[in-house]
């Protein structure tokens, strides 16, 4: 996962990009070490941001980062940080955090060794409280609306992560399904990607060629990194729900437009992880 590396260049400046985001960064990053950040503007998003009456740097920094990362597009950089960030809370939520639920954490997602400290410090930061889990998981189902994929295997490692301490045939604590109801609805997820989830059941694997992938998007294998990233905005706004929603259609032509933006969506995930975008 190419985003982990940017992601830790400071705690909003991955989220804004450039030198606005770095600066912001060095800010937000200064205000946390030093307990600056205590409750945000009055009149913004930040009202639906409760600090309990007491100062929340580090909570506040962190959500800071998820919103601008949502603001500015960022959603490989808004993924990263609500995998890590919701799998400490729901470790937390049912009590203190043991071994097992820790290590179905990392079992489940490879950091470069160079990022271990800082995913582990932010592991320790977010769960400080579990009050909060469902603004990150709204953040990411808005921006994850048009491709769920990627909040479905959340989704399951929540599971896995909620069951690694039970005994065998144990049922979930009920703050623990609490919390995942909420994240699924949060997520906007259907009632068959919750059964999946549940049970550990994978969504079948992709098995488009690279070939494939550049085919379904119409454009050549050689296309710029930049070019491809056009062509997929191009199609996505082709055949966004809300447009498609404005057209006279059959109910198979709907669910044809469903699945071919869903294999346009796959397609351009494929491409992203085969050059490491």
């Amino acid at each position: 996962m190419a985003f982990w590396g940017k992601m830790f260049g400071g705690v909003a400046g991955f989220a804004a990009g450039g030198p606005v985001g770095g600066l912001l960064g060095m800010i937000l990053g200064h205000l946390t070490d030093t307990d600056k950040i205590l409750t945000p503007p009055s009149g913004t998003w930040g009202d639906r941001f409760p600090t309990q009456g007491r100062p929340d740097p580090h909570n506040a920094a962190f959500f800071t980062a998820a919103k601008l990362a949502a603001l500015f597009g960022k959603t490989d950089q808004l993924y990263g940080l609500g995998v890590v960030t919701l799998s400490a809370k729901l470790a937390k939520i049912d009590g203190p955090v043991n071994r097992a639920e820790i290590n179905a954490f990392k079992a489940a997602f490879r950091f470069p060794a160079e990022n271990q400290k800082e995913v582990g410090l932010l592991f320790d930061r977010a769960r400080e409280r579990t009050d909060d889990f469902e603004l990150y998981a709204q953040e990411l189902g808005r921006a994850f609306a048009d491709r769920p994929e990627p909040l479905e295997s959340l989704l399951t490692v929540l599971f896995r992560i909620a069951k690694a301490d039970l005994p065998a045939g144990a049922e979930l604590h009920p703050l623990e399904q609490d919390f995942l109801r909420r994240t699924h609805r949060a997520f906007r997820l259907s009632a068959r990607v919750w059964e999946r989830a549940e049970t550990g059941q994978a969504r079948a694997a992709s098995t488009s060629s690279a070939a494939d992938c550049y085919r379904i998007l119409g454009i050549s294998a050689q296309a710029s990194d930049s070019e491809v990233r056009t062509r997929w905005r191009v199609l996505i706004r082709e055949y966004h729900p809300d447009r498609l929603a404005q057209q006279p259609m059959t109910d198979a032509q709907r669910k044809a437009a469903q699945e071919r933006i869903a294999r346009i969506n796959a397609a351009w995930d494929q491409i992203k992880r085969d050059r490491g975008l």
